[in-house]
């Protein structure tokens, strides 16, 4: 029996293309383009199109080739080469991403005028708008209550019975337990205020502190909103005036 050879075949483009993907084409890329490739995608602060990694390496360098090879190196590396945009640049792999998200707390420092506003709701609640400025001589922010709201230490009590129906203001549990307080009973009076050092000539702290000696006040935030006017504190000297109203 005689066998008949086969006529040779001329491969197929995708052959051909394959071919040139092979060992024998990645072993004829210049190690020193590469590291140029690998050492500008590094340093760039932005992703890098090719044809600025181009402009760095001689003519006819095949530039994608040499991308495809580095994206192909760090494909399980901790950084990954993606392109972006039609722009390369590294990024970490997304499977070690989450381990790497650090959560810290962020303390911000209270300012003058939001510890005067919490330290007067404490010590006058319920307490409106328009009484804390009376008792501060400026504005209040909108923003300086909007920071106690947001910090959980005020919320809003009833609504006066006066003309504009005034809304109120008290501090809440999560105010006792920041200060370790077990009722308002146990905020500090004026001689401890004054030991330590937190009385000062303003008029908000001398108005505020003496409510601080006024035994008058609540047992707790639930006894402050019961809807029972607590009585306001006078400077020395002043005469009784009438209850203040807040129109606003």
């Amino acid at each position: 029996m005689s066998v008949q050879a086969l006529p040779a075949v001329a491969p197929e483009e995708d052959e051909i293309a394959e071919a040139a993907d092979g060992p024998e084409a990645k072993a004829e890329l210049d190690p020193g383009h590469l590291r140029v490739v690998e050492a500008l995608l590094f340093a760039s602060a932005d992703p890098v199109d090719e044809a600025s990694i181009a402009a760095r390496l001689p003519e006819d360098t095949d530039v994608r080739t040499l991308l495809a090879e580095l994206a192909q190196h760090y494909e399980n590396r901790g950084v990954n080469l993606v392109c972006v945009a039609k722009k390369w640049t590294f990024r970490t792999a997304p499977d070690v991403a989450p381990r790497l998200n650090l959560e810290r707390e962020a303390e911000r420092k209270l300012s003058r005028a939001g510890v005067e506003t919490l330290a007067i709701i404490a010590y006058h609640q319920p307490v409106s708008r328009a009484e804390i400025e009376e008792i501060r001589g400026v504005a209040v922010n909108k923003g300086t209550l909007d920071v106690l709201l947001e910090t959980g230490w005020i919320k809003p009590g009833r609504r006066r019975d006066t003309p504009g129906r005034p809304l109120t203001w008290l501090t809440t549990d999560e105010f006792l337990s920041h200060f370790g307080l077990a009722s308002l009973k146990d905020l500090p009076g004026q001689k401890e205020l004054a030991a330590a050092g937190l009385l000062d000539t303003r008029p908000a702290v001398s108005v505020y502190s003496s409510r601080a000696n006024d035994s008058a006040l609540p047992e707790s935030i639930e006894e402050a909103d019961s809807g029972e006017e607590m009585p306001e504190p006078l400077e020395e000297g002043a005469e009784p005036t009438e209850e203040l109203t807040d129109g606003s």
